[in-house]
């Protein structure tokens, strides 16, 4: 089935704007949804320092109080006087005002002397506590998170053991975990040192808040980041703190709408954050949803990672917003490519209309309508296209009477070499008979003449110039006669050999070397073997005459490149053929030798003509001659 070639350019402009819009739109795609979600997370890495200086904002209050408090001189007068009811009345006060979970106070020995929130324990020993050992060891207020264990948390009383007391619950892409439940506490703790009016450290304050179920701080990270705002009932950002991988202050929601206080962080983020201590910036999977993350690790005095400080915001936002913007891209898209083929055919038709009548043009001179011209109108490439259509069809009409005239002349000319050759011929055939009295007369005359005798050199010069005449006639028949070859299998190369075995014995060739390059992989082809050795013959004794006796001669034989020809190089390094007479060496009668007859070349033109081959000839004046004969290799592309 044939398509036309405006269904094959609308295919190619559909193909082309399809390709283009579909690469365009899957790169859009790629770049819109990796913006989206760049965007996300440059959000919620903001969201997360914003997080940060809330959660320690938290423990640097703490650290104001005590600070503000070791100061004061009833509390070193109490403590060094270990004024129990005035400790008490300092440490209520303090703690009241200050809403703190825990405040206890210990003397030199970091043995604790008042506990505000459990007075009825005292007197057991902190020295195992971190920050109580930094504070001790540098004399300087300190504060960080830590985790105190079930026991301590028990000897201050209260609810902290309690509330510190978490379930832990199945969780989805968790590490795999044995553990049931959480019993010891995540705080934030400061401690600062007590001196007396001589500088002498006389004991430390500590205090504390308990994370574990403490809403209030990341309530207020979401409040302050997020202000609330929902998604389809859901809260758009959420905040956790992390005691190790175990949520134990949240506002992310479980589907049943509880806090999903006990849940566990994501494998893959306690892998990063916990382990190699990296923040963690991509999407993950919270609770029972993806968000878009940011987990901080949360380290204690040591730098030891104890947990994790996170903010999200629902990613269902961005995936929806992602998706309403890829709807509108690909709309556009869809939009552009309808245009661009409604284009494309109207640009199709334009462009196919003017080359119909090319085509129908060129049919016409096809048929020999050589008149004929094509209007077309327009300025662009295809009215040039038309004028120079217009042109080519004046040029062919032009060169087609100029041809008819030389062929007319061409007929006439070969009608008279055919008459001249055969009255050539039979001029040869009359001139053979007397030419031959001549010489047989002269020969006979010049043995019976005395060699001193005056009229000798004149018979010479007859025996001579009838011998010429001889040649010239033998030539004649030779030309007019044009015997078709006799094909046998033959060996070019064996031809040659042949040919030098004759030549090389020749007076004339005592100062000539040939140069043979004869390839051994020549095939054998069909040839009449004495045409072919009067070819080889007749070009070598010219070269050998054009060196005057002295040079070289190179021979080659090679199977050309297309296998299809034999090729056979004669070259002479003799004084050359002048350009002006280089395209007449195969004339007939033509020669610039003077003893020559000027149809040996002709002879060896038509020889290689009648066996399907080419001669052709190279010259340079002063560097010598080089004949060129091509030969089929193949026995049925050879005349038989």
């Amino acid at each position: 089935m044939k398509i036309s070639l405006v269904t094959k350019l609308i295919i190619s402009f559909f193909g082309v704007v399809t390709l283009t819009g579909l690469v365009a739109t899957i790169v859009g795609l790629r770049l819109i949804g990796d913006r989206v979600i760049q965007q996300a997370q440059n959000k919620v890495r903001l969201d997360l320092y914003t997080a940060h200086e809330v959660y320690y904002e938290h423990l640097r209050r703490i650290e104001t109080i005590i600070q503000f408090t070791v100061v004061r001189s009833r509390l070193q007068d109490a403590l060094a006087q270990k004024d129990q009811s005035e400790l008490e009345s300092i440490l209520n006060e303090v703690k009241a005002k200050g809403e703190l979970d825990i405040l206890s106070v210990l003397d030199r020995d970091l043995r604790v002397v008042y506990r505000a929130n459990n007075p009825s324990v005292f007197g057991d020993s902190l020295a195992h506590d971190s920050l109580i050992q930094w504070v001790y060891k540098n004399k300087k207020v300190g504060s960080s998170t830590e985790i105190v264990t079930h026991e301590e948390l028990l000897k201050d009383g209260g609810n902290l053991a309690e509330r510190a007391t978490i379930e832990i619950l199945p969780t989805l892409k968790a590490k795999p975990s044995s553990k049931t439940i959480e019993t010891s506490g995540m705080m934030w703790k400061a401690a600062a040192p007590i001196f007396d009016q001589s500088g002498e450290l006389i004991g430390i304050l500590y205090a504390g808040d308990l994370i574990n179920q403490n809403y209030a701080i990341v309530d207020k990270i979401k409040d302050i980041v997020y202000h609330g705002e929902k998604y389809h009932d859901k809260d758009i950002g959420t905040a956790t703190i992390f005691q190790g991988d175990l949520r134990v202050s949240t506002n992310v929601k479980m589907l049943s709408g509880e806090r999903a206080t006990g849940t566990r962080v994501s494998s893959e983020v306690y892998d990063q954050v916990l382990i190699k201590g990296i923040w963690w910036i991509d999407r993950a999977f919270v609770a029972n949803d993806w968000y878009i993350t940011a987990y901080e690790p949360i380290m204690n005095i040591n730098g030891e990672i104890i947990g994790i400080l996170y903010v999200g915001m629902l990613e269902d936002r961005f995936v929806d917003l992602k998706n309403r913007t890829l709807l509108i891209f690909l709309g556009i898209t869809l939009l552009g490519v309808t245009a661009a083929m409604v284009v494309s055919y109207l640009l199709a038709t334009g462009i196919v209309k003017p080359i119909r009548r090319l085509v129908h043009g060129s049919k016409q001179l096809a048929k020999g309508d050589l008149a004929y011209r094509v209007s077309l109108k327009s300025k662009d490439e295809i009215g040039r296209l038309g004028d120079t259509f217009n042109y080519m069809a004046s040029s062919l009409k032009e060169r087609d009477d100029q041809l008819k005239q030389f062929a007319q002349r061409e007929i006439m000319k070969s009608q008279q070499l055919a008459s001249l050759g055969q009255l050539a011929a039979g001029v040869a055939h009359e001139l053979n008979n007397p030419l031959g009295a001549i010489m047989i007369y002269s020969n006979l005359l010049l043995e019976d003449i005395d060699k001193k005798s005056p009229i000798r050199p004149n018979l010479e010069k007859i025996v001579h110039e009838t011998s010429r005449c001889t040649d010239i006639v033998k030539g004649l028949l030779q030309f007019a006669r044009r015997t078709e070859p006799r094909m046998e299998p033959s060996n070019v190369n064996e031809l040659l050999n042949e040919v030098f075995s004759v030549v090389e014995q020749q007076a004339l060739f005592q100062n000539i070397t040939i140069d043979k390059h004869l390839s051994a992989e020549l095939p054998t082809i069909m040839v009449d073997k004495g045409q072919i050795r009067q070819v080889f013959m007749n070009i070598i004794l010219n070269a050998a005459e054009a060196l005057n006796g002295k040079g070289d001669i190179i021979v080659a034989t090679q199977l050309a490149s297309s296998d299809h020809f034999i090729e056979i190089e004669f070259t002479d390094n003799g004084p050359g053929v002048p350009p002006e007479d280089l395209d007449r060496v195969f004339e007939p009668f033509f020669t610039t030798k003077e003893k020559g007859t000027g149809l040996g070349l002709s002879i060896s033109y038509g020889i290689i003509e009648r066996h399907n081959g080419n001669i052709i000839v190279r010259s340079k004046v002063g560097k010598g001659t080089t004949f060129v004969i091509r030969l089929p290799s193949k026995a049925e592309e050879t005349k038989e």
